[in-house]
């Protein structure tokens, strides 16, 4: 069988040099291995890789415009199909670029509160932050802000707290804007939601990454101008620009120790200042049950572990429910391979499968949103239905 790989060639080092976008097909796991180890040593200057733990899952790389022929000449003479899908992936960022901060400056001149704050255009931090306050202004009985640590450059990390009342009640944690504010409208409405939250707590860390965000929408940026996952880091001021969040939680095989990879752990798990935060936070809070982290793109639904290959305890479980997710948001078509201390843990990757990638159009904001939703309903209903 054939096993569909998505080679994403994005923007291509520090420099900013232009690239183009491949589609490729390996026929056999060999063929596929061979791609992974030649963008794992940076051959042909290829410098990202997200590799894929099993067949049909996409492999994402970068590599410069000046090596393109030499990757062509690659893949051919490995009989490895591929199709040209963006030709300068950089006019394609210049040109989405230019389109929203259009609908940014648009949104910008009716938001006065939470009800007008448009979420079919991006925004900047401190929108987001006065979006915030107001959400708390205008729903005090059920929502409240709380600052849980600092950025590396100073920034506050805030997390939004959706409670009912109570005292230590079991917790959901997740990460995300849409789904806050859809919760603070549909409470004492929707007689599902409203069930889960006089049921839990649910934690909204709605910026985790602020040093990211802010630089994003400051510049440019070297990965195609919506790096917001990765950020400025003290010790990778040597060769690198930015660094992964997610990544700095645990090492192990699906990690880098090399200081430039996209999937570096970092010098030691929890090193940075907004990772450390989330990471003492939930442990103090002591009755946490859940995380559900949402990124981009891919269209996966993804559950632990991430870093090794073995099941765990609840797999079947995590699985079960999973697929029921998915069936209730069309979004995600693929499922792969708990902290035994937090069971339900997973991450959504969102639109699309590599056509926009990071630059996905501001008009798929709400689409995307609204499908997702259907997915962590299901998720947040079984979660109260089976408490542990």
């Amino acid at each position: 069988s054939v096993i569909h790989l998505a080679l994403i060639v994005l923007l291509c080092s520090v420099k900013q040099l232009p690239c183009s976008t491949l589609e490729v097909a390996a026929s056999q796991w060999q063929q596929k291995s061979f791609v992974c180890v030649c963008v794992h040593i940076h051959h042909f200057g290829i410098l990202k890789d997200k590799s894929p733990a099993q067949p049909g899952l996409p492999v994402d790389a970068r590599v410069p415009f000046h090596n393109l022929q030499a990757v062509k000449v690659f893949l051919e003479s490995n009989t490895i199909p591929y199709t040209i899908t963006i030709d300068d992936m950089q006019m394609r960022t210049r040109e989405l670029l230019d389109e929203e901060k259009e609908a940014m400056m648009v949104s910008r001149k009716f938001e006065r509160s939470s009800n007008s704050f448009s979420f079919s255009s991006y925004h900047t931090i401190e929108e987001i932050y006065n979006w915030m306050d107001n959400l708390v202004a205008e729903n005090s009985d059920l929502v409240s802000k709380i600052q849980i640590g600092q950025s590396y450059e100073k920034r506050p990390l805030y997390v939004l707290k959706f409670s009912a009342g109570g005292i230590n009640r079991p917790a959901i944690w997740i990460d995300t804007v849409w789904t806050a504010n859809k919760i603070a409208t549909k409470y004492g409405k929707d007689a599902s939601l409203t069930a889960i939250l006089d049921t839990v707590d649910i934690f909204f860390e709605i910026v985790t990454n602020s040093d990211g965000f802010a630089y994003t929408h400051s510049t440019v940026s070297a990965s195609g101008g919506r790096s917001g996952g990765k950020r400025c880091s003290h010790f990778l001021s040597i060769c690198c620009l930015f660094i992964c969040h997610h990544m700095y939680f645990i090492t192990g095989p699906a990690s880098s120790s090399n200081l430039c990879a996209e999937t570096y752990h970092g010098p030691y798990p929890h090193s940075e200042s907004e990772v450390k935060s989330i990471v003492n936070f939930v442990l103090s809070h002591g009755n946490m049950k859940a995380l559900l982290s949402i990124h981009s793109y891919s269209q996966l639904l993804l559950f632990p572990y991430g870093y090794k290959a073995k099941p765990v305890p609840d797999h079947q479980e995590l699985n079960d429910l999973a697929r029921e997710a998915v069936a209730y948001g069309s979004m995600i078509d693929t499922i792969c391979d708990y902290d035994n201390g937090m069971k339900y843990s997973y991450t959504f990757e969102l639109r699309d499968t590599g056509r926009y990638g990071f630059l996905l159009p501001a008009g798929q904001i709400i689409p995307t949103a609204e499908e997702t939703w259907l997915a962590l309903m299901k998720i947040m209903e079984h979660i109260r239905d089976n408490p542990y």
